[in-house]
């Protein structure tokens, strides 16, 4: 029971990572802006989506 509970948090963390970048990219940010929002989402998953929420792109 643990791997498929641990495969759909692994799939829904997936999505929200992707939603992220989707809306950083679409943001109204400079386009320097949007790769360094990008890469710390990726390479810093879990502290990039708190601080994207927190200080990241709005609208």
């Amino acid at each position: 029971m643990g791997v498929e509970v641990g495969g759909l948090l692994g799939l829904i963390w997936l999505i929200i990572i992707i939603w992220a970048i989707l809306k950083v990219a679409k943001s109204g940010a400079g386009t320097m802006a949007k790769v360094l929002w990008i890469l710390i989402l990726l390479f810093f998953p879990l502290i990039g989506l708190i601080l994207w929420f927190l200080l990241g792109p709005k609208g």
